[in-house]
């Protein structure tokens, strides 16, 4: 029982209100506007990139954590820093590689467990 107290229970506190809150603002824009899923995931990730690169989402990851690198806000703020990252270690084309560097590891993750949920479920076409 020892690991129960070592938990930081405001930490995951902290970390799933910022991670819940973000899944609400999507699911509210699902429900209430005639947004595509898929452009709502272009504008999490378009909005974290520009706040990344504003420096803005900086703060909200040091006080959330997971609950804001996790969401695909944080993925776009994991471009833009690493981007900015690679501008930095190697110039111009640093714009280009440093972002995709930076997050080979989601992506490479992305598609592998993508493959295999495609392997073991049957999608069938939504009704109109």
């Amino acid at each position: 029982m020892d690991w129960l107290q070592s938990i930081e229970w405001m930490g995951l506190l902290k970390c799933f209100v910022i991670g819940g809150l973000l899944c609400v603002i999507g699911q509210i824009l699902i429900d209430k506007t005639k947004l595509t899923p898929a452009r709502i995931l272009v504008i999490y990730v378009t909005a974290g990139a520009i706040l990344g690169g504003l420096g803005i989402y900086q703060y909200l990851v040091e006080f959330a954590g997971a609950g804001a690198t996790v969401p695909l806000t944080g993925f776009g703020y994991n471009l833009a820093k690493g981007a900015i990252n690679g501008v930095k270690e190697s110039g111009i084309i640093g714009a280009f590689t440093g972002g995709v560097a930076a997050s080979a590891g989601g992506i490479a993750a992305a598609v592998f467990f993508g493959y295999i949920a495609s392997l073991i479920s049957k999608p069938k076409m939504k009704k109109e």
